[in-house]
This record gives structure tokens, C-alpha cells and sequence, in this order.
């Protein structure tokens, strides 16, 4: 019972440090500062003034920023936003979910076919693919059987858009290209940073 609790705990607190991600990332895009000077924005400010982070640690992924997309079937549209390799040995992808169809959408059909997987409707089905080397990443589970990425997807509505993430264990530093899978839709090339 004990491990139950600190895994919901665990999982409470990925949940509170992805929010408080995109809030400041969200936040960082927003309008001037009240004076009448423009700051010059772009690669002329450093990772330390642009997040308020120490210049060595790895700025925080803005929603804006796109780095794969890939369109499936009912309208459905998944843009990745990053890729991000942590020191912990695992690669954080971060992205968003939009419903561009007509009728509602779950996410059943992205789920993974493991028969001891507990997550339904979620991004559990996901997997990173390394050409190169031959690889497949599938995404982390906890003890309980639970993905390490976000669940229940279901009854997006038409225009929403809902954030997303899944963490893979991470490929040899030297692997920098994967190619992000999801069933049902074609895979998405992108970079992994960090």
C-alpha cells in the first residue's frame, strides 16, 4: 500500500512540475515589460536570462517552438514541441495534442498492446525509433504498471488542444535523431536536445 501511495505522490509531483513548466514557459511569452524599450529577443540572450536559470542548466521548452508534427486520422494533430535528454538517463518529449476533426477524440488507439500496462487512453503506445542503431524506446513505466506520460485522453473536443508528454530511457549520447511513433499516425523526425 505504501509503494501505491509514493507512486501517486511520485506521479502527482511529474504532474505539478510539467504544469509549473509551460506555466513559466507560457509566462516567457507574454507581452513587454511595461517600459518603452524593446529587449532584442532571440539567440542574443543567454539560456540564464531568458529562463532566470543559471546559464549551464537547459532553458525550458516553449510551447511555440515545434519540432515535429503529424496529422492522423479524424483531424487529429500532434505537434512536438522538445526532446529533451536529462541527466537522470531518460529523454522527456513535450508536445501537444489538437482535435482539428469533427467529433470528439480518444486517444484508445494510442495505447500500448502489454497486457500489464494499466493505462488507457494515454500516449502508452508511443516509442522512440533509433534508424541508425536499430533501436526501439518504449516509453517508462512505474511499478504499477503505469506509463510515465500523459493519461486520459479522451473526450478531446473539437478545436481543443491538450498538453502532452512521455519519458523514454534515453539513447547513447551520440544518438541525437529519432523518429517519435504513435499508432495510427506516420512518425515524426525530431532532434533530441541536451
Amino acid at each position: 500500500m505504501r509503494l501505491r501511495r509514493t507512486t501517486k505522490r511520485r506521479r502527482r509531483a511529474l504532474a505539478a512540475v510539467f504544469a509549473a513548466v509551460c506555466a513559466l514557459a507560457s509566462a516567457g511569452c507574454g507581452g513587454g515589460d511595461g517600459g518603452g524599450e524593446e529587449k532584442p529577443a532571440g539567440p542574443s540572450r543567454s539560456a540564464g536570462q531568458a529562463t532566470g536559470k543559471e546559464p549551464d542548466d537547459k532553458p525550458a521548452a516553449r510551447p511555440t517552438e515545434v519540432i515535429g508534427e503529424a496529422k492522423g486520422p479524424d483531424g487529429v494533430v500532434v505537434t512536438l514541441h522538445s526532446a529533451v535528454r536529462d541527466d537522470g538517463g531518460f529523454v522527456t518529449v513535450q508536445g501537444t495534442v489538437t482535435n482539428n476533426g469533427s467529433k470528439s477524440f480518444n486517444a484508445f488507439t494510442w495505447r500500448s498492446k502489454e497486457t500489464e500496462l494499466h493505462s488507457q487512453s494515454s500516449l502508452s503506445g508511443a516509442s522512440l525509433i533509433d534508424q541508425a542503431g536499430r533501436k526501439r524506446y518504449l516509453i517508462l513505466r512505474d511499478t504499477d504498471g503505469e506509463c510515465l506520460c500523459t493519461t486520459g485522453l479522451v473526450g478531446i473536443k473539437v478545436g481543443e488542444s491538450r498538453p502532452v508528454f512521455a519519458q523514454f530511457p534515453a539513447p547513447p549520447d551520440d544518438v541525437t535523431k529519432v523518429d517519435f511513433q504513435l499508432p495510427t499516425l506516420p512518425p515524426i523526425g525530431i532532434e533530441i536536445s541536451g
